[in-house]
């Protein structure tokens, strides 16, 4: 974190248009987001934090002692750990700092568990060397157990060093290592054989002005050197872009990676100022997709009309109706005159065959893409029903209708004639990471958890069901075509 001036900027935020939370989601500086008996929480600077039901609707009440600046926080067996700045990045008009961790049993402040360790110091700076001791963040490396924490600002360098994952205290004999240049707000993470560092460059703290944006470089080794995808140093002044300005938000900073499931991801991150609600810093969660190798910001969907596709095939997800032929006056091919006028065909409307459609449940069916009536979705995200992590819920109603897609108790989809709200007709759309999309009903009717196992499924290439999610298989995975 630091009091400088440039801009460059980020997501667009508010339900329809935007990737900023809904709920009041004002915060700094947000930790990587954490789960803890069945909620969410984020901690920011200042020693509050954000806690949310869903993962969609968020509001204050998140504690975490100590005040300073930017945390971070990580779940290591059955205990979680918070690692934060006390000083530096220029507060209180220096850069003297101290990285201090504590450890909780549980991140509800309502529980009889609650209750933090006392803080212990692993890493500082006296405010004259070419260093700043804020900003930390953690790795429990999976394939060794060693635990890391990176820190740092544009004062100077980005450092690496190894703490105990047992006592969250500085390993003995470590030696602190500079790993990189030109950012702050740094985050390690590890996939498919690489380390990567992600930083927040630009600057931050001047709310629409501000130009922070994120970061990346990667290595083989935790300990570096971190490259970008041209080969430049991150300790040279290298990243490559993952993500930036957009919409009607600026400033993404502090990204953090969560795991929702095989291959559906998301990244949090603050937005400095968010244009719709006065330019306040809010929290921000979008899909994270990674291409050829590298974590780049996906899209959360927002309204419109749509052809849904299978990844499967290609065909397109539509009423089980029959298809009705267009009219057309045709001629020979190898008689016509190429300088004879030529006049548009209108596409078919929804009024030529709503009279050939039966009143009540209709099913749905996967056949070639014609962009007729019966396959014209319009998604929309539905207020005050709540959400996933990072995602509202959404209905599916054939263009010009109230006729809604639905799931059914035995696993089997429909369209009934009128939206309700019921949990069965919203869904859980979400970008997986090579830039398809799951859907999942909200709930199978007739049970009472939430559903996290069934998605839309392409049983067959004309064959729409409901069926286990796999992200190993195209069946799983579907497209939107904005029409």
């Amino acid at each position: 974190m630091k009091r400088h001036i440039l801009i460059i900027s980020f997501l667009i935020a508010h339900f329809t248009l935007c990737t900023a939370q809904s709920g009041v989601p004002y915060i700094h500086d947000p930790s990587t987001i954490a789960e803890c008996d069945g909620k969410y929480y984020t901690f920011g600077t200042g020693g509050g934090g954000l806690i949310s039901d869903d993962g969609w609707i968020w509001h204050g009440g998140a504690e975490r002692p100590g005040g300073g600046a930017a945390p971070d926080v990580l779940k290591i067996g059955d205990r979680y750990l918070i690692i934060y700045g006390a000083t530096g990045g220029g507060l209180g008009g220096g850069h003297n700092g101290r990285i201090l961790t504590m450890w909780n049993k549980t991140l509800d402040p309502k529980s009889a568990d609650f209750n933090f360790s006392e803080p212990v110091e692993v890493a500082s700076s006296d405010g004259m060397e070419d260093q700043d001791a804020i900003d930390p963040s953690l790795l429990l490396d999976p394939t060794t157990g060693r635990l890391w924490a990176s820190y740092g600002t544009y004062f100077g360098t980005i450092r690496l060093i190894e703490l105990d994952p047992k006592t969250g205290g500085r390993m003995k004999g470590n030696v602190e290592k500079d790993i990189a240049i030109d950012c702050e707000a740094t985050d390690l993470i590890y996939r498919d054989g690489w380390y990567y560092l992600l930083g927040t460059h630009g600057t931050c703290c001047d709310g629409v002005n501000s130009t922070y944006n994120i970061v990346a470089g990667r290595s083989k080794s935790v300990e570096g050197p971190y490259l970008d995808n041209v080969g430049r140093d991150m300790f040279h002044g290298g990243g490559r872009m993952v993500v930036a300005a957009g919409g009607r938000v600026c400033g993404p900073g502090h990204f953090g990676r969560t795991i929702i499931d095989e291959g559906v991801e998301v990244m949090s991150c603050h937005y400095e100022a968010d244009f719709e609600r006065s330019g306040r810093s809010v929290l921000g969660i979008r899909p994270l997709l990674w291409r050829n190798g590298w974590p780049v910001a996906g899209e959360r969907l927002k309204e419109g009309t749509f052809a849904v596709l299978s990844e499967r095939r290609g065909y397109s997800l539509e009423l089980a109706v029959d298809f009705v032929r267009m009219k057309q006056e045709r001629e020979a091919f190898w008689r016509i005159d190429p300088h004879s006028p030529t006049v548009p065909i209108p596409s078919q409307t929804l009024e030529e065959v709503l009279p050939t459609w039966p009143q009540g449940n209709i099913p749905v069916r996967c056949s070639d893409y014609m962009f007729r009536p019966h396959q014209l979705w319009h998604i929309t995200p539905v207020a005050d029903a709540g959400g996933s992590l990072g995602y509202p819920y959404y209905k599916l109603t054939i263009e010009g209708t109230n006729r809604v897609l639905a799931a059914t108790a035995d696993l089997e989809l429909t369209t009934e004639a009128a939206f309700t709200g019921a949990d069965e007709q919203l869904w859980r759309i979400e970008q997986l990471v090579d830039g398809t999309w799951r859907l999942m009903p909200k709930r199978i009717p007739g049970r009472q958890e939430l559903n996290t196992r069934y998605c839309l499924y392409s049983a067959g290439d004309s064959t729409p069901t409901l069926a286990e999610y796999d992200y190993q298989t195209d069946n799983s995975k579907w497209n939107f075509s904005k029409q």
